[in-house]
C-alpha cells in the first residue's frame, strides 16, 4: 500500500469493487443452478446467504468508491454521498448483514454436526455486534478513539467465539470437510492476532494521544450535526496512510469471504457422532 498514490489507491479499491459486484451476480446464478441439488430447507438458508451477502458486497462497493475516515471527517469526494453519516449508515448495515452470515452458518454446521457450543455462540455474535456497532458510532460521533477500542475488541472476541465453537465442531464433521473447517479457524485466529496485536492498540494509542493533548470531545447532539453536514476532502498521502491496508482487505478478502459462505460445502457429521 505504501508504494501508492491515494489516486492509485481509490482506483485499485473501485476495480475490485466491480469485480466483487460481478463475483455476487455470478454466485447468484450458481445458486440457482444448485437448486434441486440442495433441496428446499437447505436452498432457503443459503438463499438467505445471498440476501444477507449482498447487503455487504454492495455496501462495501459504496464504500470502495467513496472512503470515509470517519472521526477526522476526511472523504476523497466533494459530495453528502461522501459524509461520514452515509457512510457510517452503509456500513453498519453492511457489517450487521456480514456478522449474520456466520451466524446463519454457524447454526448450519451446528445442526448438522449436533453442536451445542456453536449453536449457543450462534446466537450470541449478532446482538454482540450490534453492540460493537453503537460502540463505533459513540466514537464516530464524539471524536473520542475510546468506542473504537472497544468496538475492535468486541469483533475480535466474536472472531474468538468462533473459532472455539469451530475447534468443538472438528470432531464431529467428517474428514472431508475438516480441510475446510481448519482453514476458517486459520483464518480465525489471524483476524484475532491482527484485531488485538494490531488494530486494538492503535485506536487505544490514538485515545492516549488525544487525551494527553487534553482533545475536547463532541457531545452526540454535537456529533450527529457534525457527521451529517461536514467532511473535509484531502488526497494527501499522510492522512490516508493508515487507512490504506485495512480498507484493502476488509474490501478484498472479507467481501470475497461473504460471497463464498454463499457456496460452502453442506457439512455432514462425522460417522462416531451418528452413534
Amino acid at each position: 500500500m505504501m508504494t501508492l498514490t491515494v489516486a492509485e489507491w481509490r482506483t485499485l479499491l473501485s476495480t475490485v469493487a466491480v469485480f466483487n459486484i460481478l463475483a455476487w451476480l455470478l454466485a447468484t446464478a450458481l445458486l440457482q443452478r444448485r437448486r434441486a441439488a440442495l433441496g428446499d430447507e437447505l436452498f432457503l438458508m443459503r438463499r438467505w446467504q445471498l440476501l444477507l451477502s449482498a447487503g455487504y458486497v454492495f455496501g462495501c462497493a459504496y464504500r470502495s468508491f467513496l472512503p470515509v475516515f470517519d472521526v477526522p471527517r476526511l472523504v476523497l469526494v466533494d459530495s453528502w454521498m461522501s459524509s461520514v453519516l452515509m457512510g457510517r449508515s452503509v456500513a453498519t448495515l453492511a457489517e450487521l448483514c456480514f456478522v449474520a452470515q456466520w451466524a446463519l452458518m454457524l447454526r448450519e454446521v451446528s445442526r448438522a454436526t449436533g453442536s451445542r457450543v456453536g449453536h449457543i455462540t450462534s446466537f450470541w455474535i449478532v446482538p454482540l455486534i450490534a453492540v460493537a456497532e453503537t460502540c463505533s458510532w459513540y466514537s464516530v460521533l464524539t471524536t473520542a478513539n475510546i468506542g473504537h477500542v472497544l468496538e475492535e475488541s468486541i469483533w475480535g472476541l466474536c472472531a474468538g467465539l468462533l473459532v472455539l465453537s469451530l475447534v468443538a465442531i472438528w470432531p464431529r464433521c467428517s474428514p472431508r470437510q475438516r480441510p475446510l473447517l481448519a482453514a476458517w479457524c486459520a483464518a480465525g485466529v489471524v483476524y484475532v492476532a491482527f484485531m488485538f496485536m494490531v488494530d486494538v492498540p492503535m485506536y487505544w494509542t490514538r485515545w492516549l494521544a488525544d487525551e494527553l493533548a487534553g482533545r475536547t470531545y463532541l457531545s452526540l447532539s454535537q456529533g450527529w450535526i457534525d457527521v451529517a453536514g461536514r467532511w473535509v476532502v484531502s488526497h494527501r498521502q499522510e492522512d490516508w496512510q493508515g487507512e490504506m491496508l485495512w480498507m484493502s482487505a476488509y474490501f478484498s478478502v472479507a467481501v470475497w469471504m461473504s460471497i463464498a459462505l454463499v457456496h460452502a460445502p453442506v457439512h455432514r457429521p462425522a460417522p462416531q457422532a451418528l452413534r
